[in-house]
C-alpha cells in the first residue's frame, strides 16, 4: 500500500512541524493531549496520571488510525509527538484549578474534532486509501482518543451523548474528501473543511443542537 503514498503529503505535511500542515497536526495533538490532562484533573489524579492520560487522549486516534491504514505510527516514528503529549499534560497540572477547566476540555475538544477530523483523512488519502474510508479515518483520528479517555475517567462516552460530536468529525472530513475529489487542493480544502467542522461542535455546545432520536419506542412484552 505503501507504493500509493503521496510525497507531497507526507514529506513535508505530516512529518515536520516547521511546515503549516505538521504545525497543526502537532497543534492537534497538543490539544487533544490538553483535554485528557483536563479529564485527570476533574478527577484530581497525580502528575503521572496527567501525563499518562494526556499521551492516550493526544496520541489514541492516529494511532488506530496508521494501524488500519498500514502506515507507520506516527509517534513511533517521530518521539516530539509523546513530548508535546506530556508538556501540554504539565501546562494542565501548572495552570492549577478552576471552574473553567469543563468548559475548556468541552472547546479544545471541539478544536480537535474539525481539525483532526481533516488531518486524520488527508492522512489516509495519502496512503491510497478510498473516499469513504478516508472520511471513517478521519472520525476515528478526531473521536477515538476521547473515547479512551471517557472510558479511563470513568465518564459517558462521546458516543453516549446526544448533542452533537462525532458528526462534527465526520463533518469536516467529507468536506475535506469532496473538495479533494472535485480538485482542490490540499490547503483550501482543508482551511474549508476544519472551521465547518468545529462551527458545528460550536453550535452543539452554545445552543445545544443535537441529531433527532429514533421516535419510535420498545413495545412491552405481552402488547400489540
Amino acid at each position: 500500500m505503501n507504493a500509493l503514498v503521496d510525497p507531497t503529503i507526507l514529506s513535508p505535511a505530516l512529518a515536520h512541524p516547521e511546515t503549516v500542515l505538521g504545525a497543526l497536526d502537532f497543534a492537534g495533538v497538543a490539544v487533544f493531549a490538553a483535554t485528557g490532562a483536563l479529564a485527570a484533573a476533574r478527577e484530581k489524579h497525580d502528575l503521572v496520571t496527567f501525563a499518562f492520560f494526556g499521551a492516550i487522549t493526544g496520541v489514541g486516534g492516529g494511532t488506530l488510525r496508521d494501524l488500519l491504514i498500514d502506515a507507520p505510527v506516527f509517534w513511533v516514528q517521530d518521539w516530539r509527538y509523546i513530548a508535546v503529549c506530556l508538556v501540554s499534560a504539565l501546562a494542565v497540572w501548572l495552570v492549577g484549578a478552576g471552574a473553567w477547566r469543563f468548559r475548556a476540555l468541552l472547546w479544545l475538544d471541539a478544536i480537535g474534532l474539525g481539525a483532526y477530523g481533516v488531518l486524520g483523512a488527508a492522512k489516509a488519502e495519502a496512503f491510497g486509501v478510498p473516499p469513504l474510508i478516508c472520511i471513517v479515518m478521519g472520525a476515528l483520528t478526531a473521536c477515538f482518543g476521547g473515547i479512551v479517555r471517557d472510558i479511563l475517567a470513568g465518564q459517558p462516552s462521546i458516543l453516549l451523548r446526544r448533542e452533537i460530536t462525532i458528526s462534527a468529525a465526520l463533518l469536516a472530513a467529507t468536506i475535506y474528501v469532496v473538495a479533494r475529489q472535485f480538485g482542490v487542493d490540499h490547503w483550501p480544502a482543508a482551511i474549508i473543511a476544519a472551521p465547518i467542522g468545529f462551527g458545528l461542535r460550536a453550535g452543539a455546545l452554545a445552543w445545544g443542537w443535537s441529531l433527532p432520536a429514533f421516535p419510535g419506542g420498545f413495545i412491552k412484552k405481552g402488547t400489540s
